[in-house]
């Protein structure tokens, strides 16, 4: 019974943040163009050894048009790293075209709303914890 009440929360969780996410406006979101970027390959750093000192997985994005750089060396691969570093650059210039309507504007305002939700409703179980405990109390002390 404890672990369907556990497996129901989570899934609840689940639709809750998908439907938050189903708000957001990708309307000005912006498309990258391969002609407008430079990539370059380097030689990473950190944990990895040969893998990472002897090999070109590094990347490194110039958007062109506005001057924004990304570095990425999150993977061993660089394909990988060549698809990350362009999600990366793609994020960065939507908030630097968009500001407030980017979509890490959006997303944080969402969060600030949950949290502020949140608070709220754990203040006001803690008002009626708290007038519990003086009736007891007083039911106590007859």
């Amino acid at each position: 019974m404890l672990r369907l009440r556990a497996l129901a929360g989570q899934l609840t969780s689940q639709i809750g943040r998908l439907a938050s996410t189903a708000h957001l406006d990708y309307s000005r979101y912006p498309a990258l163009q391969e002609s407008d970027i430079e990539e370059t390959l380097m030689r990473g750093s950190g944990p990895g050894g040969q893998a990472v000192n002897k090999t070109n997985n590094c990347v490194f994005l110039r958007h062109l048009p506005t001057g924004l750089t990304v570095k990425c060396h999150l993977h061993r691969l660089a394909s990988k790293n060549r698809v990350e570093a362009r999600k990366m650059l793609q994020d960065k210039l939507d908030v630097h075209l968009n500001g407030e309507q980017s979509i890490a504007a959006q997303l944080k305002v969402l969060d600030q709303r949950k949290s502020s939700e949140r608070k709220r409703r754990q203040g006001k179980l803690q008002e009626l914890k708290k007038n519990w405990q003086e009736r007891e109390q007083q039911e106590h002390d007859k």
